[in-house]
């Protein structure tokens, strides 16, 4: 509900402004008659003192969102005026007579609807159409009543994604149990937080700790009893949420796996290669003795007949 300003346009016979108004409508017929009533509602809003008091409007892109303009009790509406005020000020749509206008040119153009009840509808909204939106009435009596609301559009929050990560085991951390660290993450969009839920009744008797200010990351210590315990991500902002249930143990059950498997590798690979290594040392070494001794009795062969030869 956009909050309201109420204030009192002069007389038409103590004021310029009345003056004016009365001069137009008198004078002009028709579609220029509309045009001096626009020209003296904006000529009201610049001179006379208006409270601008914004209110929070949400949604979310690709949806339509209803801006609703409220008045007071007994309030009788002869003309109305729509406007975007920032990022950039443009005339959305306007009530003069009986009649509604929405054609005119802005970034809303096409995607904009203006109902009897003077209640404006933006949509489909796209990621730019946020900001700050005004609607200035005047009764048949002359006064003026203003609302001032601030539109923010948020991106659809997609479905997060979830890791586990399995911490090392440390010497002092008890037998049988597993440390894990669950990240999440919703891709491509921001103004995003998080938090997370257990789910199911299975008892859980393993530690859980939270870290970074918007619980992107939870920490978990599990144990043999919390093999089908599961943890939901839940990522949200404030127009929309989506969520993610991941069971931890299964990748501490995966990691344990991994590493006995690997260690049974490398028992099968390394043992018959030390053996291999060993055997062909043993038999490098018989056969290098047995070498040595063929040469030495070789080497004494010849040296006997060389001797015998020398002595006669």
């Amino acid at each position: 509900m956009g909050l309201s300003s109420r204030t009192t346009a002069p007389s038409v016979h103590s004021s310029g402004l009345g003056w004016i108004s009365w001069f137009a409508e008198g004078v002009f017929q028709g579609r220029t008659a509309a045009m001096w009533s626009l020209w003296s509602l904006l000529l009201f809003e610049a001179l006379l003192p208006i409270l601008v008091v914004s209110v929070q409007v949400l949604s979310k892109v690709g949806d339509s969102k209803l801006l609703v303009a409220e008045c007071p009790p007994g309030f009788q509406v002869r003309e109305a005026i729509w406007r975007s005020l920032w990022p950039s000020e443009e005339l959305l749509a306007t009530f003069f007579r009986g009649s509604l206008e929405t054609l005119y040119h802005s970034r809303f153009l096409g995607r904009v609807q203006l109902y009897d009840n003077l209640s404006l509808e933006l949509g489909p909204l796209k990621p730019g159409d946020s900001g700050n939106f005004s609607v200035l009435m005047v009764d048949t009596g002359g006064q003026t009543w203003t609302q001032t609301l601030h539109l923010k559009v948020y991106d659809a929050v997609p479905k997060p994604k979830v890791q586990v990560f399995t911490a090392a085991a440390e010497e002092t951390q008890p037998l049988n149990t597993c440390q894990v660290f669950l990240s999440c993450w919703a891709p491509n969009i921001s103004d995003i937080t998080y938090s997370w839920r257990r789910e199911g009744t299975v008892d859980f008797n393993g530690e859980v700790r939270s870290h970074f200010s918007n619980g992107q990351v939870l920490s978990v210590s599990l144990g043999l009893g919390d093999k089908d315990v599961a943890f939901t991500c839940i990522a949200s902002n404030p127009v929309s949420w989506d969520m993610t249930t991941v069971t931890p143990w299964e990748s501490c059950h995966h990691e344990a796996a991994s590493g006995k498997a690997s260690y049974k590798d490398v028992l099968l690979v390394v043992v018959p290669i030390t053996l291999f290594l060993i055997l062909a040392g043993l038999f490098g070494a018989w056969h290098h003795g047995l070498c040595s001794g063929k040469r030495k009795d070789a080497c004494t062969d010849r040296v006997l007949p060389e001797t015998e030869n020398a002595l006669v």
